[in-house]
């Protein structure tokens, strides 16, 4: 491992001395490249110099320890001594995490797509609570949202909904909300006030860049037709939605948000090219043996992965066995506690993986 942290930090040292050098500024786009390569290895080699700085204090102090010292000196220094043992190990811990593979994907901006699944109407309000949860947690990142197509209920609630989240690292925080979420409440429909179980579809894809998927004009036909608001009134009478179907898989892609057709077209590629580059992706990940799967999903569906209790107060990630109590908070937004034991979760099962396999 330390072979490899001496390699990288020499790297680093190589790009530093790059980015700075004049020829290399003339050429842009050779010198945003060492920029990218820098700032990746910035983290790691960051790390790792802390790691190298707590060697050095822990052999002083086992030096020092060496020495006569008085009694009450050499508590002192023996204390010092065991908390730098401490720090040396959590940070080891993390020089492993930080050398795990990473996921190509985690940089990128994230395609959603919420759907009302059983449940009625109550499924849709659902969905829209959703939605607004996710829209404050990425206001909360400062990461910019927006809406790509949009079906809304008489009630307000959403059959439907395709977002865009643009924000660094946002498919590395989001990549474990796919799957199905549910809500155990009393629905605003119930005049009995029984509770009902409703859910929703969360589905997160990595948007796709045009080089990744490579799409043939030919394999598509697009439809415009006039765009409808909530409930079906008409928004305008100009054909400015669009329906694109990619031809040889059967995807439909429809986008109505925007009133100019071109924009909407726009999007609904960004749709398509994210979904085509999640079938590819799904292709290979059944490939994988299933004995090196990771212990968090985040492909399936169909999983039932949380479930949302009004009555108890309550929030359950069903793959970690996570419960909070702060539902409301977590409707608002409040999602770093449950993203956070998922990340690592994740990384803990990886590390596993890893040190089995060496």
């Amino acid at each position: 491992m330390l072979e490899k942290l001496d390699g990288l930090e020499r790297r680093y040292e190589e790009l530093t001395g790059l980015i700075a050098d004049p020829q290399v500024m003339a050429d842009r786009e050779r010198w945003q490249q060492y920029v990218k390569a820098h700032a990746e290895l910035e983290e790691v080699v960051s790390a790792y110099r802390e790691y190298k700085k707590i060697c050095r204090e822990l052999k002083e102090t086992k030096e020092l320890l060496a020495d006569k010292l008085d009694a009450e000196f050499k508590e002192l220094v023996e204390e010092e001594y065991k908390e730098l043992e401490r720090k040396k190990e959590e940070m080891e811990r993390r020089l492993k995490v930080l050398l795990l593979p990473k996921d190509p994907n985690d940089e990128k901006n994230v395609i959603m797509e919420i759907r009302a699944g059983t449940g009625g109407e109550e499924a849709a309000l659902f969905a829209a609570d959703l939605f607004r949860m996710y829209t404050r947690y990425a206001e909360r990142q400062g990461w910019k949202v927006e809406l790509i197509d949009t079906s809304y209920t008489d009630l307000g609630g959403l059959k439907e909904v395709i977002f865009l989240i643009e924000g660094k690292g946002a498919y590395s925080k989001l990549k474990f909300e796919s799957g199905v979420h549910r809500v155990q409440r009393v629905p605003v429909t119930e005049s009995g006030g029984r509770i009902h179980t409703s859910a929703a579809t969360v589905a997160v894809l990595p948007e796709a860049e045009e080089v990744e998927v490579e799409i043939n004009p030919e394999d598509l036909r697009i439809d415009v037709f006039c765009a409808s608001g909530h409930g079906g009134q008409h928004v305008n009478t100009t054909q400015s939605a669009v329906r694109i179907t990619h031809l040889p898989t059967g995807i439909v892609v429809t986008c109505q948000d925007e009133r100019s057709q071109h924009k909407n077209k726009e999007k609904a590629m960004k749709v398509l090219r994210a979904r085509l580059l999640d079938r590819l992706q799904e292709e290979q990940r059944q490939k994988i043996a299933s004995a090196r799967r990771s212990m968090v999903g985040t492909g399936d569906r169909s999983e039932r992965i949380r479930t949302y209790n009004f009555p108890q107060n309550r929030v359950t990630d069903h793959r970690i066995g996570l419960t909070v109590h702060r539902l409301p908070e977590i409707l608002m937004g409040e999602l770093d506690e449950i993203i956070e034991a998922l990340i690592t979760t994740d990384q803990a099962r990886r590390l596993q993986l890893a040190e089995e396999a060496v």
